[in-house]
């Protein structure tokens, strides 16, 4: 038994449902659950904190699932940090463990456990020294150190309930829950405040309340802004569902009854919103470090300015401009059209990269696909039933898929931060596509064993 195994066998660990299949009600209730317990602990302030140098970067906590200056402010960091590394090390041969291995599959999964673990403490400690999440004068650093290993411990186990007993998984959950409480304050918030990083001033922070207030007030500029941020958020919303429903379907028959066959789907965004929530999480982490580096005077990944906007070195090339927001403030020049494609370029790239990674390590290559179809009775119609075969046809398919399904992805995701919508673009992408996987997954599995009027209301 390996060093990791035995290590991993003294972690607590949420055992697995005895039932093969469990119910709508069952995986709801577990994950209303965790959603609640997700929330309350976002209120639980850090006691002890003094200066929160990170509150200002309340768009990274979106997209981490975090809450900086709370007990989570951690938020699901330490999980996406750990399970990049991991990907980066198997994909580069460093690590070399058989994923299509019940063992080697088990190995992994305590590998990242362990790997989170020694993130949460990483992170946590250099969140506290570097001065991100100061103590107060007489409080040792330690004591929030431990108490930020507690919250991001309390996120890991919460991910791994969701994943054995509610619907998707953590991460996904607590994504979709902060941009969803994002989008509504920052939608219909009738309290003064910042909007797109500039004081509001008279008008709300919402953008509708607000919308109504500079066309009374006959203010173009502010109502162009609201408006802008509205129309960019539904038409995130309306291409995120759009291409979240495109498919290849493989048409495939029963080995032993002739005359009847099946389609395999295979969506088009291959991969799904993994890509772009690793990515989304690289450059949240790029840029907390940025700002840590800053604040002991040592930056070397760039600077920012008093609102937290980067405006010098790496990370401000890695950041979005509001294209539209400048456009129509009369703002726009050359060199930002140059800043949003070298964005742009980034997030497809890394797309890519993370896409190619995830379908060769989660059990989406050529081989486990053609292994569940093979266990399923069915083969191509008009070829021998060989395993090699289907493989091969599946091979056609799935990379094509993954490398342009993420390069869609990591399109669309950019285009939504460079347009400006409500909340992070990023996170209404992944919000969306999060929301709809959801929806396909309870649609699928569970339509039978739910109330009448909820699956009146799933069949649309």
């Amino acid at each position: 038994m390996s060093i990791v195994t035995k290590l991993a066998a003294y972690l607590p660990e949420v055992e697995p449902p005895k039932q093969k299949k469990l119910s709508f009600k069952e995986k709801l209730k577990w994950t209303g659950i965790v959603l609640g317990l997700y929330f309350i602990l976002e209120m639980i302030p850090l006691y002890g904190l003094g200066q929160n140098a990170l509150q200002q970067f309340d768009y990274l906590s979106i997209i981490l699932g975090a809450s900086f200056g709370s007990i989570i402010s951690l938020g699901i960091g330490p999980i996406v940090t750990a399970s990049i590394v991991l990907q980066l090390l198997q994909g580069s041969g460093i690590l070399k463990i058989d994923l299509n291995s019940k063992e080697g599959k088990s190995y992994f999964q305590s590998l990242q456990k362990l790997m989170t673990l020694f993130f949460i403490l990483f992170e946590g400690g250099v969140y506290v020294l570097m001065g991100g999440l100061a103590p107060m004068a007489g409080v040792s650093p330690w004591a929030l150190i431990i108490q930020l290993f507690l919250g991001g411990f309390f996120i890991m186990m919460m991910d791994e309930v969701v994943s054995k007993w509610g619907f998707g998984s953590g991460v996904s959950l607590f994504i979709a829950a902060g941009v969803s409480v994002t989008i509504a304050v920052r939608a219909f918030s009738w309290l003064p405040g910042t909007f797109g990083g500039v004081e509001t001033g008279q008008y709300a922070t919402g953008a509708i309340p607000g919308l109504f207030q500079a066309l009374a007030a006959q203010d173009a500029v502010q109502a162009g802004l609201m408006i802008a941020t509205v129309v960019a958020t539904i038409a995130v919303f309306m291409v995120a569902v759009y291409a979240q429903a495109m498919k290849i379907e493989i048409p495939l028959s029963f080995g032993r009854i002739r005359g009847h066959g099946v389609r395999w789907p295979l969506s088009f965004l291959y991969t799904s919103n993994i890509p772009v929530i690793l990515v989304a999480a690289l450059l949240a982490n790029l840029q907390l470090w940025a700002r840590l580096m800053q604040n002991i005077g040592h930056p070397i990944l760039g600077t920012f300015d008093a609102s937290g906007q980067a405006v010098s070195g790496f990370v401000s090339l890695i950041s979005s401009p509001n294209i539209v927001g400048n456009l129509i403030k009369g703002s726009f020049t050359w060199a930002l059209l140059v800043h949003a494609l070298i964005y742009v370029a980034f997030m497809m790239v890394g797309a890519v990269i993370f896409s190619v990674f995830w379908m060769k390590t989660s059990g989406l290559d050529p081989k486990a696909q053609a292994d569940r179809i093979m266990e399923s009775g069915l083969q191509v119609p008009g070829f021998r039933n060989d395993k090699r075969v289907l493989e091969r046809l599946l091979g056609r398919y799935i990379m094509p898929l993954t490398v342009m399904g993420a390069i869609a992805v990591g399109f669309l995701a950019a285009l939504a931060d460079l347009t400006g919508a409500l909340s992070r673009g990023t996170g209404i992408l992944l919000s969306v596509m999060i929301i709809y996987k959801l929806y396909e997954d309870i649609s699928r599995q569970h339509l039978m064993d739910m109330n009448p009027m909820m699956r009146k209301f799933m069949k649309g």
